[in-house]
């Protein structure tokens, strides 16, 4: 099968300002805080290797989550063997010699199912990866016993994914690590367990009353193929408890809390003997969250990730361009921090929205970085197809109701400004193209001539398509209506060859306003079709796709898009705050044939694009070593969606 090329520029949610390190404390002098790891890229996700001060983890820095092993915080991390080609790894355990980690490489060739799974490896052999998760099955956040003998995972079976996005409808499973196949539900709901000894199983799930909590199970020593004792509640409502890490003594266990009365996760220890929480991070660091905690095998010293400050060692900068390893070895993979990238004509530069706010360019060796406009709300670009100077954009709020007031900027960047480089800011001009009194026009594309824009308008009380004059708007000349009906038109994008225009829309199911799918339609309005990818036309999952931000590839015979057709990656709760369920970025052909998957994390993955440059701009594409970027600060939220009613 023929692969795209060329390259692909998008962005991640949150993910550049996370900045994390692994640290430790010891219990016998909680106020000092160890760092674990060296202050390079994301570190995260970790287990003791021993009760000093090694750790097993998870980085970000090649590009891609992978397992290393970091035996000193001052001397480099050793890249540890996994799963090979797989661009995602979670949860890595080292026991008896074996790394137990999930890998989300295999493709179990269904829609809306996870690619996650369990393996091991024995650590003195490379590439002998076994798959510990049956085939056709889905695993999460596995736990290995103290003597190895027993792992346990979240699981969803063999079970589609839902939809869910909260708390996942996973079971606890449990089974031997001599044999796997032989698995055993210990509880119906619940994710990311931890063993304390041989026999006690913790696990983190949301109670009846609406507050996340610990539950335990015990498990028999023959582990037949039931247990009869039910799920205890541990601890008590009136705060939120995650991701337990059980000590050996089966009474005492660290969690991460997030409380009512406070604004960060914190990690405190809960003994169910006295009833009582111990506070450790609270009085470290105040103002972090403090995430997904771990525990010596002595319990004598407990671990987590957190933000590792401005005025750490380390890395402190945010470049602009950031590449990432990419699962198709002809096309590049490139994060910028910051929404809705656009490339120039010629491919030198790229335009962005920083946060919603204002418009910056970077040069597309990641460079130089300067701001076109600031201090607006701004969202969705489309540098013109003729003119270097000339960036069109969506003023007014992202989210806004069809009535809302957003209009089609076109905004010309002063040309010396543009060419001398010197200025962090260059002076541009604002014209508006749409009418004040026309509800909600947003993002804007230009035609591959550079006369024309198609943009998503609620004009006429439902959002659909209309095509305008690229230099005079609405104002001279007519508005012409692509398409028309009472659902959602949005994201449109042109082919190259400009004979096409592709589109999401819920015009299948007007009524679900979640479920999105790709449209193509012709300039004229003729033509227009939809690409099915989930399944064919009338299968039981085709309408549960949600696909937005399609756009074409360069030689216009792929189409790029985010979906949710893998399901979820890792636990969200997990996690900082991901805003959608449709997190990962996909290519499909026009006739919905070749579905590749481009990105496999736990992140949303969002607004991506095709690099229109040519080869020698894309030979050049973030390859400088001063690539200059933001100052890393941490902001970011826990998720939204945890409640305190």
């Amino acid at each position: 099968m023929d692969n795209p090329t060329g390259a692909v520029i998008f962005t991640t949610v949150g993910f550049p300002q996370y900045g994390f390190d692994i640290f430790s404390v010891p219990l016998n002098s909680p106020t000092t805080e160890h760092r674990l790891t060296d202050g390079i890229s994301v570190n995260f996700n970790a287990q003791f290797l021993d009760n000093q001060l090694s750790v097993v983890f998870i980085s970000e820095r090649s590009g891609s989550s992978r397992i290393y092993l970091s035996y000193s915080p001052n001397s480099a991390p050793k890249l540890l063997p996994s799963a090979p080609g797989s661009c995602f790894h979670d949860r890595p355990i080292i026991r008896n010699g074996r790394l137990f980690f999930i890998s989300a490489h295999e493709n179990p060739q269904k829609p809306f199912t996870s690619w996650s799974a369990l393996y091991s490896t024995p650590l003195d052999v490379g590439d002998s990866v076994t798959r510990l998760t049956p085939p056709g099955s889905v695993d999460f956040s596995p736990a290995v016993s103290e003597s190895g003998k027993f792992v346990a995972v979240a699981s969803y079976g063999s079970r589609t994914w839902g939809g869910e996005f909260h708390e996942l409808h996973t079971e606890i499973v449990v089974f031997k690590s001599s044999d796997p196949d032989r698995r055993v539900v210990v509880s119906d709901r619940g994710g990311w367990p931890s063993w304390s000894g041989d026999s006690t199983v913790f696990f983190h799930r949301k109670g009846d009353d609406g507050w996340w909590s610990i539950f335990r199970v015990e498990i028999p020593e023959n582990l037949d193929s039931s247990v009869s004792s039910a799920p205890i509640r541990v601890t008590p409502a009136g705060l939120h408890c995650f991701t337990p890490a059980a000590m050996n003594d089966s009474k005492r266990l660290v969690v991460a809390t997030r409380r009512a009365d406070g604004k960060f996760r914190h990690i405190e220890i809960f003994n169910s003997e006295l009833d009582e929480f111990i506070p450790i991070t609270q009085k470290l660091n105040p103002d972090f969250h403090h995430y997904n905690p771990f525990v010596s095998p002595d319990s004598n010293s407990i671990g987590y990730h957190r933000f590792r400050g401005e005025s750490a060692q380390g890395e402190l900068t945010i470049p602009y361009l950031n590449p990432v390893i990419s699962p198709i070895k002809e096309l590049r993979m490139i994060r910028i921090n910051g929404s809705f990238p656009t490339p120039s004509p010629d491919g030198d530069l790229i335009a962005f929205n920083p946060n919603f706010m204002g418009l910056q360019i970077v040069k597309s060796d990641g460079s130089k970085c300067r701001t076109v406009l600031k201090d607006r709300t701004a969202f969705y670009n489309s540098w013109s197809t003729t003119e270097k100077n000339v960036i069109y954009t969506s003023l007014g709020p992202i989210f806004g109701a069809v009535t809302a007031t957003v209009q089609i900027a076109r905004i010309t960047m002063n040309s010396d400004d543009l060419n001398s480089g010197d200025s962090d800011e260059i002076a541009s001009e604002v014209k508006i193209l749409t009418k004040e009194d026309t509800g909600n026009n947003a993002f804007p594309a230009c035609s591959p001539d550079g006369k024309f824009l198609v943009f998503r308008s609620g004009r006429s009380g439902h959002k659909n398509l209309y095509i305008v004059d690229a230099v005079n708007g609405e104002f001279i000349g007519e508005v012409r209506r692509l398409t028309d009906g009472p659902w959602i038109d949005t994201m449109p994008s042109w082919s190259p060859a400009g004979d096409l225009i592709v589109f999401s829309s819920n015009m299948h199911n007007p009524k679900n306003t979640e479920a999105f799918s790709i449209y193509l339609i012709r300039p004229d309005g003729s033509g227009l079709r939809r690409v099915h990818v989930a399944g064919p036309e009338g299968s039981s999952e085709v309408d549960r796709e949600r696909i937005n931000h399609v756009c074409f590839s360069r030689d216009g015979k792929w189409l790029l898009f985010t979906a949710n057709l893998s399901g979820v990656t890792a636990e969200p709760v997990s996690l900082p705050n991901q805003f959608q369920p449709y997190g990962d970025l996909f290519v499909v052909k026009l006739d919905g044939t070749g579905l590749r998957r481009l990105t496999c994390n736990g992140y949303e993955n969002g607004t991506p694009t095709w690099y229109y440059g040519n080869k020698l701009a894309l030979s050049g594409l973030s390859l400088k070593d001063e690539m200059v970027g933001e100052k890393l600060k941490g902001e970011f939220d826990e998720p939204l969606w945890i409640k305190f009613d």
